[in-house]
């Protein structure tokens, strides 16, 4: 597993204002609340600042709240689409999944936990490019996996 980036001092910024501007997710399923730095088409780090008060806690577990670990995955998924669809070629696309390889579960993320999310796009051809993501909590790995997606024209 290969270190996270670190911010740069001139860092590329996004508010979650800004994300909704790039990606179509919205509440409860917009899992990126602020990009921290990223190069268009290569890479982002995000934030997600996970409450109690979010929708899935609870069924998920109501008297032990974890963050469902499909939901973190979709969290470094929309960070890797703000990579992706942040380049002029690929404004008003959609970014999808096309699969998922060498998930792993690190440690669990539960309410008050601050995941920081990491994406480098390491391949692309055509419109199927792939992802190595990772999220942290406080210096610590969460999560690992290899994503692959699709670019598609959004339905207007």
């Amino acid at each position: 597993m290969a270190e996270p980036r670190t911010v740069r001092e001139n860092a590329n910024t996004l508010s979650s204002v800004q994300i909704a501007e790039i990606l179509p997710h919205r509440y409860p399923f917009a899992l990126v609340d602020r990009i921290l730095d990223y190069e268009p088409g290569q890479w982002a780090i995000g934030r997600k600042c996970v409450t109690r008060n979010e929708e899935f806690f609870n069924g998920h577990f109501p008297a032990q709240p974890v963050m469902p670990g499909v939901l973190l995955l979709e969290a470094l998924a929309q960070t890797g689409a703000v990579a992706a669809l942040s380049l002029p070629e690929n404004k008003g696309k959609l970014a999808l999944f096309g699969g998922i390889k060498s998930a792993r579960f690190r440690r669990q993320v539960v309410p008050g936990d601050v995941l920081t999310l990491h994406c480098e796009l390491v391949q692309q051809h055509g419109a199927v490019g792939v992802g190595k993501a990772s999220a942290w909590v406080d210096g610590k790995c969460a999560v690992t996996a290899e994503l692959t997606f699709v670019l598609t024209e959004a339905a207007e």
